[in-house]
């Protein structure tokens, strides 16, 4: 009979979060299954100074993953903190773009250097390596997965307070190498109010939970659209389950966000960290909190 899946208490959550030490050999770095927290296979570049890791994972695509990851990013450089996003979506990113910043990546003989935004936060992403934006990257997960890698061992970061990866949808190649790569103290899962992607979010907590991650949280998008002239919330893509979901897996939720298209203009418009998106505070307290651990 399979064993009941235990809830966490707020207490076990955080001691998942964090990070293991000491830190392992070399040699000895394979992902720990025994649920002490992740051990992390690869260095990084001794010009990094990374302290937390946060994956923004989504089941599936169209539900804002990045827009997410950069409203984070954003959000926590307003804080006063150092910021970095590893845009590991290589064959779809969009995080350069949403940002304003343009190649080509420079660096010396100990590494390559991220590129850094208008409010501060560095990049580094597959689009800033490209002759042209629109070339496409026509590549196989392993060749994917071993890119990944190398923006974590070959990027002199510097001092960072909070990396977001931006992962691809779905629960592949990058995710497993992200998860397994690298110092990942948790996830936040993107997800949109559709009924289909309440079981789509549902195979990214279990695969999380396979690799040992902890889940910081819920993030949902497209909650609705606010009328312009009578403020009347439309539910565009139906009713939320969101907070079906919360409940089911003791995950609390770090934002719901309407569909706003002014949003979608500062994205274009390579300007997306003048937006303050109120709607993600939950998630800064969060994120806050993985400092006092």
């Amino acid at each position: 009979m399979a064993e009941e899946k235990k809830h966490l208490t707020p207490e076990e959550r955080a001691a998942r979060i964090k990070r293991t030490t000491p830190q392992p050999k070399q040699e000895e770095r394979v992902p720990d299954h025994s649920g002490n927290g992740p051990i992390f296979a690869e260095e990084a570049n001794p010009h990094s100074h990374v302290k937390h890791v946060i994956g923004i994972v989504s089941g599936k695509g169209g539900v804002g993953k990045s827009f997410v990851t950069a409203s984070l990013a954003n959000k926590m450089a307003r804080e006063g903190k150092k910021t970095a996003i590893m845009d590991a979506d290589i064959t779809g990113p969009s995080i350069p773009k949403m940002f304003g910043v343009h190649g080509p990546v420079t660096g010396t003989e100990d590494g390559a250097y991220p590129v850094e935004a208008e409010d501060g936060t560095k990049i580094i992403s597959m689009n800033l390596m490209l002759d042209h934006d629109e070339d496409p990257v026509v590549w196989r997960g392993p060749v994917v997965a071993g890119v990944v890698k190398q923006f974590w061992t070959d990027i002199m970061w510097g001092d960072v307070d909070y990396m977001f990866v931006d992962m691809p949808p779905g629960t592949g190649d990058v995710p497993l190498t992200v998860f397994q790569s690298l110092p990942v103290d948790g996830i936040i899962i993107v997800t949109s109010p559709q009924d289909l992607v309440s079981m789509i979010v549902k195979k990214a907590i279990n695969m999380a939970g396979m690799m040992n991650i902890p889940v910081l949280g819920l993030v949902e998008n497209y909650s609705y659209l606010e009328c312009p002239d009578c403020g009347k919330h439309i539910n565009l893509f139906g009713e939320s389950h969101i907070d079906e979901i919360a409940k089911e897996y003791d995950l609390p939720i770090l934002g719901k966000m309407p569909l706003d298209p002014k949003n979608a203009a500062l994205a274009d418009a390579g300007k997306i960290y003048e937006n303050d998106n109120t709607y993600l505070n939950p998630a800064v307290e969060v994120l806050k909190s993985l400092e006092e651990m």
